[in-house]
């Protein structure tokens, strides 16, 4: 456990981490989130505003049964996607004033975050429905499994991975480089 009397993480570790109140830490933390938002929240809207086009497209007639219905759920998936991913501003407008910065912080990261797993679950989506269309081949199924396998890998098993072997905690040198903290 680290104290601020001590500057330690454990044993023999020096602290590395910062001194911030649980306000000030919400709110960084808030506005690490609207800009991790903001780049999951643009890409969203572009590929929903795509979906919602297709289907005035002269060749969306010719779609049999499945393909349609897979367009269907690409379609849902989509306006989940966006809803989740702007939810935390409408979550913002109804906690303003209410100095509850750390419980919106903890429902729009939620929201967030699901949003991500409904993103990875349409682009999945409409890449089987382009390939299935594009290449008639029972290999676009194939293909957009090993695109989500790729999604699972960098979205969530490197980074799990990341924080394991880091144990959460910097390689980055404290504050204090070069001077050590007395022991406790």
């Amino acid at each position: 456990m680290t104290t601020p009397e001590t500057g330690r993480s454990g044993p023999g570790r020096l602290r590395t981490g910062r001194r911030e109140s649980p306000e000030e830490r919400a709110d960084r933390c808030w506005s690490d989130l609207l800009q991790e938002v903001r780049v999951a929240q643009t890409g969203a809207q572009v590929l929903f505003g795509f979906l919602l086009s297709v289907v005035f497209m002269p060749r969306f007639a010719q779609l049999g049964g499945f393909d349609r219905g897979l367009y269907v759920v690409t379609v849902v998936l989509g306006a989940l996607a966006t809803g989740a991913l702007t939810a935390p501003v409408a979550y913002h407008r109804i906690f303003a004033g209410r100095h509850l910065k750390p419980q919106l912080v903890d429902a729009a990261a939620r929201l967030v975050a699901t949003g991500l797993v409904l993103l990875a679950l349409t682009i999945g989506s409409a890449l089987l429905l382009l390939l299935r269309v594009a290449t008639g081949s029972a290999a676009a199924g194939w293909i957009a499994g090993a695109v989500m396998l790729w999604f699972v890998s960098c979205w969530l098993v490197l980074p799990v991975q990341h924080v394991r072997r880091h144990d959460g905690h910097s390689d980055r040198p404290p504050p204090t480089a070069g001077r050590s903290l007395p022991d406790p």
